[in-house]
């Protein structure tokens, strides 16, 4: 029997002044096969203040016999040194467990290669305009068994959230346990900096100073030589 894994799609929309999508991903994190035993999904992403994913995602399924390896992921070529794959085996389950660290939204796409298989769908879109980041997402796990599965995404934002759908675990942690047998959304919204705004202000400011700097130098030039050192006539002592 097979059920669905899991799918991050994050959509693209165009560029403008006030507006950016802040990546483009299509991930299927998961493809699972499932005997008739319990599934175990955990993914959990943290976003920085860069704009830099990292995380890790468990995926597992208990053993039909003492050969079964469980849920099997590969992790993509392109990105070694970034992404790290160990045999998972805990509480009876036994599978997979990834880890990623510094991965930009481009890399997260290449995730997708990690398994050939995909049926159900998660669906994420991170959208931003201006300091405002929203969450969106859509989760069908209908045809996932209703017992013994168990499937929780997980992702920390680098700032307080303002509101959501999801369990909070902190202002800036959110939480979704997804329900086996239903189509669940997802929905969050956080404000922090553009980074590509704070880089620009950065430079701003240094030039700033930098001109600053120089008005200051020009200026005390002008100011010496519009008033040059008096000189003394040596024959009757008097200024010239």
């Amino acid at each position: 029997m097979t059920v669905p894994g899991t799918m991050f799609s994050v959509q693209s929309s165009n560029l403008s002044v006030r507006r950016r999508v802040v990546a483009v991903v299509g991930l299927v994190l998961l493809g699972l096969p499932l005997l008739t035993g319990c599934l175990r999904v955990q993914a959990t992403m943290g976003i920085s203040s860069d704009d830099r994913v990292s995380g890790q995602i468990v995926a597992a399924t208990i053993p039909a016999d003492e050969n079964d390896p469980g849920p099997e992921l590969t992790a993509p070529s392109a990105l070694a040194g970034k992404v790290r794959v160990q045999e998972y085996s805990q509480d009876g389950y036994v599978g997979s467990q990834v880890f990623f660290n510094d991965l930009t939204f481009g890399d997260v796409q290449q995730l997708a290669t990690m398994s050939d298989q995909s049926a159900g769908m998660f669906q994420l879109n991170l959208q931003r305009s201006g300091d405002l980041v929203a969450l969106n997402g859509r989760v069908d796990l209908e045809s996932a068994p209703t017992q013994g599965t168990d499937v929780q995404f997980t992702i920390a934002f680098p700032a307080r959230v303002a509101t959501t759908n999801g369990t909070r675990e902190s202002d800036s942690i959110v939480t979704w346990k997804l329900p086996a047998g239903e189509v669940s959304s997802l929905r969050a919204e956080v404000r922090y900096a553009d980074p590509n705004t704070r880089g620009f202000a950065g430079w701003a400011g240094i030039m700033a100073g930098a001109a600053f700097g120089v008005t200051l130098i020009i200026a005390g030039v002008a100011w010496f030589t519009r008033n040059p050192a008096p000189q003394w006539s040596s024959a009757n002592g008097t200024r010239s």
